[in-house]
C-alpha cells in the first residue's frame, strides 16, 4: 500500500516549489481566470448577461457538459479516452423516450408505462453496459482506447437510429392516469431556485471528488494513470480500475442524456453529436494531462463552465454559430499549449530537484568519508 501511495503522489498534479511564482499561479489557475474574463467581457458587451436568471439558465446548459466531463476525467486520468459518450447520451435518451411512450406486450394485449424512476434506472444501466463493453475491449482484449470507443460510438448511434427510424420521440411529459409523469422534473424543476440538472452535477462532482481524494480507488486511479506498470507491480488491480472508469463514464453519459431529453421534452437519435469532444475539451481546459495521472474535479468543472459560458455569451451578443466553433477551437488549442508548458515546467523542476538531492547526498557522503571519491594515484 505504501508503494501505491508513493506512486499516486508522484503522479499527483501538485508540485511543491519555494517562493511565489506568478507564472505558475497563472498556469495552474488559468481556467478560473479565463472564466472570470469571460464573465467580465460579456457583461460589458451585453446588459442581459450579468443576471441571476441568465446565469442559472447557462448553468443548466453547462450541467450536461459537466456531467459528461466528470466521467471523461476518470477515463483520462487512467490514460484513456472515451469517444462514445455522446452516442451513449443519445442512446440513453432514446431508450428513455421509448419507455415513456409505453412498452407494448402483444402476447398479453397490454401496454406497460413504467414510472420515471424505473426509466432512469434502466437508462443508467444501459450506460453502464456500454461502458463495460468499452472497458472489456480495452482492458481484457488490449484494443486501443481510441479504436474501441470509436467503434462503440458508431454502434450506439446506429442502435439509436434503428430504434427510432431516424425520428424523434416527442411529448415525454407523460399522463397522470398512466402514472408516468415527472420526467420533465430533471429539466425544469428547481431546488431552492437552482435547476435540477445543476444540483445533479454538484452531487456527482462531490462524490467524484471524495472518490478521487479520499478512497483507495482514487489512489489506484492516479497511480495506474501515472505509471501503469509500476502500479501493477505495487499491487494495484489495474484492469479492474480500467474497466470501472469506463463503466462510470457510461453512467455519467446516460444521466446527461436523461437531463438533456428532459430539457428538450423530446429524445432524438442524433442528440449528443460531438459532445464527446466538448467533454474532452472541458477536461483539458481544466488542466488534466491527456497522458493520464494528472487532473482533478475542480479544474474539470471550471473547464466545463468556461466552454458553456463562452458559447452562451457568443449567442447572446449575436455571433454566428460558425464563429462560435472557431472561438471554441481556439480556446481548446490554447489550453493544450498551456498544458504542455505547465507540465514541461514541472518536469524540469522535478529533474532539477532530484539532481540537487543527489548532489547533496553525495556531498554528505564525501564529508562523512573523506577518502570516498578520491581516485587512485
Amino acid at each position: 500500500m505504501s508503494n501505491v501511495s508513493q506512486a499516486a503522489k508522484q503522479s499527483s498534479p501538485a508540485v511543491r516549489s519555494e517562493g511565489f511564482d506568478v507564472a505558475k499561479l497563472l498556469l495552474e489557475g488559468r481556467a478560473f481566470f479565463a472564466l472570470i474574463a469571460i464573465i467580465v467581457v460579456f457583461s460589458i458587451l451585453s446588459p442581459y448577461y450579468l443576471s441571476v436568471a441568465n446565469f442559472l439558465t447557462m448553468a443548466s446548459h453547462v450541467a450536461i457538459f459537466g456531467i459528461l466531463a466528470v466521467g471523461m476525467l476518470l477515463v483520462i486520468l487512467n490514460g484513456g479516452i472515451d469517444l462514445s459518450v455522446g452516442s451513449t447520451l443519445g442512446l440513453a435518451g432514446v431508450v428513455a423516450g421509448f419507455l415513456m411512450q409505453g412498452v407494448a406486450l402483444s402476447w398479453f394485449g397490454v401496454v406497460l408505462y413504467p414510472p420515471v424512476w424505473v426509466v432512469a434506472v434502466l437508462a443508467c444501466m444501459l450506460g453502464a453496459v456500454v461502458g463495460l463493453i468499452n472497458g472489456v475491449l480495452i482492458a481484457r482484449f488490449k484494443v486501443p482506447a481510441f479504436v474501441a470507443t470509436l467503434g462503440v460510438m458508431y454502434m450506439a448511434r446506429g442502435l439509436a437510429l434503428l430504434m427510432t427510424s431516424g425520428l424523434t420521440y416527442n411529448n415525454l411529459g407523460g399522463r397522470p392516469e398512466l402514472g408516468n409523469t415527472g420526467f420533465d422534473a430533471l429539466g425544469f424543476n428547481r431546488l431552492f431556485g437552482v435547476p435540477t440538472g445543476v444540483v445533479v452535477l454538484a452531487v456527482i462532482a462531490f462524490i467524484g471528488s471524495i472518490v478521487l481524494n479520499r478512497s483507495a480507488f482514487g489512489r489506484w486511479l492516479y497511480a495506474s494513470g501515472g505509471n501503469e506498470r509500476a502500479a501493477e507491480l505495487s499491487g494495484v488491480p489495474v484492469k479492474t480500475v480500467q474497466v470501472s472508469v469506463y463503466v462510470l463514464s457510461g453512467i455519467c453519459a446516460a444521466i446527461a442524456g436523461l437531463i438533456l431529453s428532459s430539457q428538450l421534452t423530446s429524445a432524438g437519435p442524433t442528440a449528443g453529436t460531438t459532445y464527446e469532444l466538448t467533454a474532452i475539451a472541458a477536461v483539458v481546459i481544466g488542466g488534466a494531462a491527456l497522458t493520464g495521472g494528472r487532473g482533478n474535479i475542480r479544474g474539470t468543472l471550471l473547464g466545463a463552465f468556461v466552454i458553456g459560458f463562452l458559447s452562451d455569451g457568443l449567442v447572446i451578443i449575436g455571433i454566428s454559430s460558425y464563429w462560435q466553433t472557431v472561438f471554441t477551437g481556439a480556446v481548446i488549442v490554447l489550453a493544450v499549449l498551456l498544458n504542455a508548458v505547465q507540465y514541461r515546467r514541472r518536469s524540469k523542476l522535478a529533474s532539477s530537484t532530484n539532481g540537487q538531492s543527489t548532489s547533496q547526498k553525495r556531498g554528505k557522503a564525501e564529508a562523512a568519508n573523506p577518502a570516498h571519491g578520491k581516485t587512485a594515484g
